[in-house]
């Protein structure tokens, strides 16, 4: 059974930083791809960033690229998404996710994670 759970969202001014935590919880030797998607009310859920399991590639959406960078500490089982230069656009709820797959790609696609976090609110004010 793999568990997620997020957590470091909250309210902050456009140009100021967060970093999300999301620790997954699992029993297996083999390292999950994780992910962390955003969504907004009436849209649909996007990618934001991913890192792999096993080759701890990673991948970001075009939005991300320059602002966001995802890691993970693999001792603590848990993978950070650190957002700098935050703007309005980027609230959202963000949900972490967690997958298992014997590829070195990178997972980006929502139905190719089984397990899922709550969701963790960020708001950017101008």
């Amino acid at each position: 059974q793999v568990q997620v759970v997020e957590s470091g969202g909250g309210l902050v001014q456009a140009g100021d930083s967060l970093t999300l935590s999301c620790a997954v919880s699992h029993r297996t030797l083999v390292k999950p791809s994780v992910a962390w998607f955003r969504q907004t009310p009436g849209k649909e859920r996007e990618l934001v960033a991913a890192i792999g399991g096993s080759s701890a590639r990673t991948a970001y959406a075009d939005s991300a690229k320059v602002r966001f960078t995802i890691t993970r500490d693999d001792a603590k089982k848990t993978v950070f998404l650190q957002m700098n230069n935050l703007k309005p656009e980027d609230t959202a709820l963000y949900y972490c996710a967690a997958g298992f797959t014997a590829s070195r790609v990178v997972l980006t696609a929502a139905n190719e994670y089984a397990s899922w976090g709550q969701g963790t609110q960020v708001t950017v004010s101008s």
